[in-house]
């Protein structure tokens, strides 16, 4: 597979990940973001700020992959918010480290595939080269 070719599929799966997670916390499966909330002791209104916040973000950051517009920050975007939402699972309950799905260890080879389209973006020359190469 070739370099451009490998780097559009990494922006295109991390942005299908970051628009169907946003989905899913807003209109697929609210209920368990509440549920994982509750755990935390947070609930009404903070609550629904926490989730319609967070999956609002997720799509923005998804659809912001998506523009070739200073992807670079939109890489280091997505790591912190990664990282927070890591956090705060580890605090809200350990045990997601050790969910048989891994909604939390699964978050490590996310990381390394932003580190690669990260580091594509700066082995380009400007936005506009990545502009003209649509990636």
């Amino acid at each position: 597979m070739t370099q451009p070719l490998l780097l559009k599929a990494a922006i295109y799966s991390l942005a299908f990940l970051w628009i169907f997670t946003g989905l899913t916390s807003l209109f697929f499966s609210p209920e368990i973001g509440y549920q994982i909330l509750t755990e935390a002791n947070i609930s009404g209104s903070f609550a629904d700020v926490a989730i319609y916040s967070g999956g609002f973000l997720d799509i923005l950051i998804g659809i912001w992959l998506l523009i070739p517009f200073k992807r670079k920050l939109c890489c280091i975007a997505q790591v912190t918010v990664i990282v927070t939402y890591t956090l705060l699972l580890t605090f809200i309950d350990i045990g997601f480290w050790l969910h048989p799905f891994g909604p939390v260890t699964k978050n490590i080879p996310i990381v390394v595939l932003i580190g690669y389209v990260y580091l594509s973006c700066l082995n380009s020359t400007s936005d506009n080269e990545n502009k003209i190469n649509g990636v």
